[in-house]
């Protein structure tokens, strides 16, 4: 299971060519491997891609046949892994599928997403370190859950079975053949 993040989306800007060797380049070098490897038949690899796909979001809700339209180096990166996954699954029968996962949170999360960045704020204010903090764009929409909840999919994607599709409906996250 490959859930590589090398940066957050406005981070890429500044290092692009980090972000692509690592989040691009990097299930490139783990997808080779299993074919160098000759574990092919043995393995069962899943890459887990990001809504960031859709970037310029050319519709609402985002489903399975919206086009891809990255907007940063991060997506970019990200759309060269998603589809590298398809690429090697077809030309050599290897079990790999993608995942296309909307922002999701847990205790993990580093200080630089914004659920952390208010719960750290807010401890700072009570403890007296801190005055005030801003976020970016409070009118911005975005679809989130929990992490738990797109590892199980994932799981279930990795398991043997006729079709290649989970999901829970309109809840991310959307996944992709």
């Amino acid at each position: 299971m490959n859930t590589v993040r090398a940066l957050v989306s406005v981070i890429s800007f500044d290092l692009a060519e980090y972000t692509a060797d690592v989040d691009g380049v990097g299930t490139l070098r783990l997808l080779d491997a299993v074919k160098t490897c000759g574990l092919t038949g043995n393995v069962r690899f899943y890459q887990a891609s990001t809504s960031e796909l859709f970037g310029k979001v050319q519709e609402i809700p985002q489903k399975e046949t919206t086009p891809f339209y990255p907007r940063s180096p991060y997506g970019a990166a990200k759309l060269y892994a998603y589809w590298i996954v398809v690429n090697f699954r077809e030309a050599y029968n290897l079990f790999a599928v993608n995942g296309i996962l909307f922002n999701h949170e847990s205790p993990r999360r580093g200080a630089n997403f914004v659920t952390r960045k208010i719960s750290r704020s807010v401890a700072k204010i009570h403890l007296g370190q801190l005055d005030c903090f801003s976020l970016g764009n409070l009118d911005s929409k975005r679809d989130w859950g929990h992490a738990k909840d797109y590892v199980e999919p994932a799981v279930v994607k990795l398991r043997p079975r006729d079709g290649r599709r989970a999901g829970k409906g309109f809840a991310p996250p959307l996944c992709a053949p």
